[in-house]
């Protein structure tokens, strides 16, 4: 205090002899982490010390792992450890980021086993793969096969299948499998017959010699209580122990608007379901997605409503504060430019590099398939809190919904895909899907599914 009214009264101490300017190098850097970017360039312009640390590449690394992910870091770190990366350079690349470019990936030689074209499959990456199973395909037939693709760091390189025949889960579609660390959970889905499924496994990658890749499924003991059964629900994980469910076909067609936390016990083939009440909550839905966001966050966008209706609503699921809550994000979707688009059924919400939420494809109300690309940035809300969070600023609408320019390989509008990015949030995977190409897409002869895989790369000039 008595330093602030000096200075208000004329002192012309400079800033050097600030006793902040005394405080050891270490501390300096963790009282910088603890600040918004802004803050951090601005104190770069106050003396030549905090230039000089403010352009440390040791702060940016740090600052790139709190707002960008540790994992992404690490990726990088591991791929490019033989020089000094630039991460002042890249923190302001992915700031700025708009734009993604596509790379179909085939088989070059045309004699590999490839997964068949399919639609409401799971999709997964963990532990350096990608694990598919199965979906529905022609003739409104229900797949029971697992794919896994071996895929490391390098996205050029030619996938190589391996199909798993081990008849479990049962064959169905509609189904949610979420990565719970090194596992995968699977939920629910519905079989060709109609009927809806509330059982719940666990999904195991190994690895043997030679590079030789199992995989396995078995089923979760969750005891006497469970989800009800249903199908075109969205799930997604808490964290390595927790995952939550919403939403859905239930029985008799009804579309439901409950919430389930699924929480794994130390031994992961034991797990307990509890239904998660409050109000308000998001309606009824199904073909929406749910997507984690920071381990505290996670979103919920979109979907079909009860009456059959294509939804454009958000709603974030709250775990910071120990329990859980839902706070609808209201908007102004004639404010957003090019925002007519955005709703959607059958469309895909993954966590990619920067903590954004990169949307892609689905349908509207009219079944007309889309091929864009949209971004949902959260950290652009000036607040949340229990109560909905209206957001009417133009140029916070601008911030939080963009629409992503793309290049390269043109793939066909599709829904009902499934996508999912690596461990660094830079390379999205996206297979199969229902594509247009016919005249009454509400008969299920006339339905066409897509069996490709390609690669959506966000741009970055590192």
């Amino acid at each position: 205090m008595e330093e602030a009214e000096a200075s208000a009264s004329g002192n012309n101490h400079s800033y050097s002899e600030s006793p902040i300017t005394n405080i050891a190098h270490d501390y300096l850097l963790t009282i910088l982490l603890l600040l918004p970017i802004d803050a951090v360039l601005s104190l770069s312009m106050t003396c030549k010390r905090f230039r000089t640390l403010t352009s440390s590449e040791t702060l940016w690394k740090s600052l790139c792992k709190r707002d960008l992910g540790s994992t992404f870091v690490d990726a990088l770190s591991s791929t490019n450890h033989h020089h000094q990366f630039p991460w002042m350079r890249l923190y302001k690349q992915v700031s700025q980021m708009d734009f993604v470019c596509s790379h179909k990936l085939l088989d070059p030689l045309g004699d590999l086993d490839f997964p068949a074209a399919r639609a409401s499959h799971s999709f997964n990456f963990v532990s350096d793969c990608l694990v598919l199973f199965g979906g529905g395909c022609e003739g409104g037939r229900h797949l029971d096969d697992t794919w896994v693709a071996y895929i490391g760091n390098d996205f050029r390189r030619v996938l190589k299948w391996q199909a798993v025949h081990s008849g479990v889960p049962s064959g169905r579609f509609g189904h949610t499998c979420v990565e719970m660390g090194d596992y995968l959970v699977l939920f629910g889905g519905i079989n060709d017959r109609g009927n809806r499924q509330n059982d719940t496994w666990l999904g195991q990658l190994m690895f043997n010699g030679n590079n030789c890749i199992t995989f396995s499924w078995k089923r979760l003991d969750v005891g006497n209580v469970a989800p009800p059964p249903r199908g075109a629900h969205a799930a997604c994980c808490i964290d390595e122990k927790r995952m939550v469910i919403h939403g859905g076909i239930g029985l008799h067609g009804l579309r439901l608007g409950d919430t389930w936390v699924l929480e794994l016990s130390d031994s992961p083939y034991f797990g307990t379901w509890h239904e998660i009440v409050t109000h308000p909550s998001p309606p009824p839905r199904s073909g929406h997605t749910l997507t984690c966001i920071g381990r505290s966050k996670t979103i919920l966008f979109g979907g079909r409503g009860l009456g059959y209706e294509v939804l454009d609503d958000v709603w974030l699921l709250d775990t910071s504060q120990g329990y859980l809550s839902w706070v609808q994000i209201v908007y102004d979707l004639q404010n957003i430019p090019d925002g007519v688009s955005l709703p959607r059924v059958g469309h895909t919400a993954t966590l990619v590099l920067g903590g954004r939420l990169l949307i892609y494809g689905g349908e509207d109300s009219s079944r007309h398939r889309k091929d864009d690309f949209w971004v949902l940035d959260i950290s652009a809300i000036p607040c949340m809190s229990v109560q909905p969070t209206i957001v009417s600023s133009k140029k916070v609408l601008t911030r939080m919904w963009k629409r992503w320019k793309s290049s390269g390989y043109e793939a066909k509008p599709r829904s009902f895909h499934r996508a999912c990015a690596d461990h660094s949030g830079r390379y999205l995977y996206v297979f199969g899907g229902m594509v247009d190409g016919f005249l009454q897409p509400a008969e299920a002869s006339e339905l066409r599914f897509d069996g490709e895989l390609f690669l959506v790369e966000l741009v970055l000039q590192l």
